[in-house]
């Protein structure tokens, strides 16, 4: 069929999570506050990360890094599923719909490479303590970093590539809150079999390269500690299982929607708010209950910005104010 027979899709039609209309506003107050939570959560960690000099070491600078990413992850696609919740046609037109996918890839895939720097870091830090410092300078981090984005981005445009020239002739319904890419390229106009399994590779050659590195590294590290003493064990298990718990959070629903990419849309449709919202806010949570330097910086953090005294008057200020 000729390309010029093709009347090209300009929009696109979101599902979003629910098609029940008395469910929207309960939807928009639940995922408004958890997306309050995200973006709370992660910046109190950035400015906490910064503020404190006893925080100014190559494993809380990824971590800081991790807040960020996990502030993008989170705000690639709420914003707009948020405001979805209010209207009753949900559209997306088709520029905005290839940059969802484009940042999707960006944010995930820098942040898969940032959680193998961190495990990288954990590994110089118990298995090679003397020249932790030397090894992982600051430059070094640095370029973990910028490595991490460059990687997102090599993979967000090679996904793009297959996907920017396809025909969308008919078809404009996509099964999802945002333009997930599995979704957006079974509406073509086309028989995208051979499409679909290249964008499975290429997702899943990253996801599972990445999270065999971490398998690798954290079972290096494991077997390291066990050989040494017991506190030294306890210290190391407790710092270790905050970062495997992120790590099975994160892959565990993009391998599940990538490597198994024909299985039933509903269960992508969770997983998908799994990894874009419940992960990002659960990063936080998790390093921080576990970590008595970060409570302990957050706690100097408050005494310094909301002293009891000065809160007491804010709040008698208000009060005041309101009777007027």
């Amino acid at each position: 069929m000729n390309e010029t027979n093709y009347s090209r899709v300009t929009e696109f039609v979101l599902l979003g999570l629910s098609s029940s209309k008395e469910l929207q506003p309960f939807l928009f107050l639940i995922f408004s506050l958890l997306y309050l939570a995200i973006l709370l959560g992660n910046f109190l960690i950035i400015l906490t990360v910064t503020s404190d000099s006893r925080l100014h070491t190559p494993m809380y600078f990824l971590l800081a890094n991790l807040s960020f990413i996990d502030i993008c992850v989170a705000s690639f696609a709420t914003p707009k599923m948020l405001a979805d919740f209010l209207v009753e046609r949900k559209t997306i037109s088709f520029n905005a719909c290839l940059a969802q996918i484009f940042f999707v890839h960006l944010f995930t895939g820098g942040e898969m490479v940032l959680l193998v720097s961190m495990a990288y870091d954990r590994y110089v830090a118990i298995c090679k303590p003397l020249h932790y410092m030397t090894i992982m300078s600051r430059r070094v981090c640095i370029i973990l970093v910028i490595i991490s984005w460059c990687v997102g981005f090599i993979h967000t445009t090679s996904q793009l590539a297959f996907t920017v020239n396809l025909p969308f002739c008919g078809p404009n319904e996509v099964d999802s809150f945002f333009c997930d890419l599995p979704l957006v390229t079974k509406l073509a106009c086309l028989d995208t079999y051979v499409v679909s399994l290249l964008i499975v590779a290429d997702s899943g050659f990253l996801s599972m390269s990445s999270f065999l590195l971490l398998v690798v590294s954290y079972t290096v590290i494991l077997i390291t500690v066990r050989n040494r003493s017991s506190a030294s064990m306890a210290k190391a298990r407790s710092t270790l299982t905050a970062h495997i718990t992120v790590v099975i959070l994160f892959f565990g629903p993009c391998i599940f929607i990538y490597v198994w990419p024909f299985s039933s849309y509903s269960v992508d449709k969770v997983l998908a708010v799994f990894y874009t919202i419940f992960t990002p806010i659960l990063n936080p949570v998790i390093y921080t209950l576990r970590n008595k330097e970060v409570k302990a910086a957050m706690s100097k953090l408050r005494s310094r910005y909301l002293k009891p005294g000065q809160v007491s008057a804010l709040i008698r200020n208000v009060l005041i104010m309101e009777t007027k």
